[in-house]
This record gives C-alpha cells, sequence and structure tokens, in this order.
C-alpha cells in the first residue's frame, strides 16, 4: 500500500521544485573586476628591494630601491655628492636633456611598427609608451626577462647598454641585447623576447 502522506508531501516538493525552476528569479550580474585596485594596491606596499627578483613585475617591488643607500655608505650611486652633481650620470644616456637627445627609428619586428626613440629612452620604455606588453623583471640589466636581438649586427654598434651584468661579447657580437637598459644609438630592427 501507497503511504498517501508521503506521496503528498513528494508531489508537493516535485511542484515546488518546477515552479521555482521556471520562475524569472531576480538575475545574475558580474562582479566588478577589482584585479587592478589589488595589483596596485599590492605594489604600493611592497617594500623595495636592492636586488632583482623575479615577478617584480607583478607585484611591484625590486628595481627603483637598489640606489638607496645602505648603512655605512656615503653616497650611493646617483645620490648627490658634494660638488652637486650626481655619481654616474656623466655615463647614463636617461640624464641627456629631452631637448638635447638625437631621435632614433627602431623597427620592432614583432609588433610589426617602426617607432623613433630618443636616445635617452630605453627600447623597453619605448615600446610600454607604444602600450606594448614587453618582457621583463628587475630593469637592472641583471637578468635575461627583456632579452632582444638586434639583426642588423653587433648589439653595441646599435645601442649602448647603461649596465649589463649578463650578455658576454658572444651574445653581444650575436645581436642580442637587454632592452630594460638598452639606450639607441643608431636606426635598428629590434625582435622583443629574444635571448641567447
Amino acid at each position: 500500500m501507497v503511504d498517501t502522506l508521503g506521496l503528498g508531501v513528494g508531489i508537493t516538493f516535485t511542484l515546488i521544485m518546477v515552479v521555482l525552476h521556471f520562475s524569472k528569479g531576480t538575475g545574475w550580474r558580474p562582479q566588478e573586476d577589482i584585479s587592478d585596485e589589488v595589483l596596485e594596491h599590492r605594489a604600493a606596499t611592497v617594500p623595495e628591494t636592492a636586488f632583482p627578483e623575479p615577478m617584480n613585475r607583478s607585484i611591484g617591488g625590486g628595481a627603483a630601491g637598489v640606489g638607496a643607500a645602505v648603512a655605512g655608505e656615503t653616497a650611493a650611486e646617483g645620490e648627490l655628492e658634494e660638488g652637486g652633481e650626481a655619481a654616474g650620470a656623466d655615463d647614463d644616456p636617461s640624464a641627456i636633456p629631452d631637448d638635447e637627445a638625437d631621435v632614433y627609428e627602431v623597427e620592432f619586428v614583432k609588433e610589426g611598427q617602426t617607432i623613433e626613440v630618443k636616445e635617452n629612452t630605453t627600447l623597453l620604455e619605448a615600446g610600454e609608451e607604444e602600450g606594448w606588453d614587453l618582457p621583463y623583471a628587475c630593469r637592472e640589466g641583471q637578468c635575461i626577462s627583456c632579452g632582444g636581438h638586434i639583426t642588423n649586427g653587433h648589439a653595441e654598434e646599435y645601442v649602448e647598454h647603461h649596465t649589463n651584468q649578463m650578455l658576454g661579447e658572444a651574445e653581444l657580437s650575436d645581436g642580442y641585447t637587454l632592452t630594460c637598459v638598452a639606450y639607441p644609438t643608431a636606426d635598428l630592427s629590434l625582435e622583443t623576447g629574444e635571448s641567447p
């Protein structure tokens, strides 16, 4: 025999589920994307380091604090010395005033564009100003994350590396460069994202 109470409860629950399934409801709205805000907040709270770290690009630390004074040092690179001159400024292409900087044609092969780049701007900075997402990590010439290949020939004939601790003469003669510290000295063609 069938229990009428159980059958009634089962039919009632089934009808409720059918009604809920076909009812309009409140609708779904996607939440606001806050990932950029989270990254900006993280970048603002991460202390600068005196050494390159992988993934600094995503968390915002490193590089900028490399010139910071360490206890016991009298002046770090880039700080003003007694004469008012910045240490190392005379060999730093970024110290050239914009109105005195020469301009060169740089073809970014993979991006399919040729742009004008001032001699006081790195190849990486020039690409970023165009809105291209170019690879990099330390921005100090201490890794090869930003590596690129100059198709014209020996890298030192077309760029000046302000600092370069990773590429040797063999790589430079093959045309490899570190775009984060490479300042143009002639017109060139560059393949980004290429490492020796």
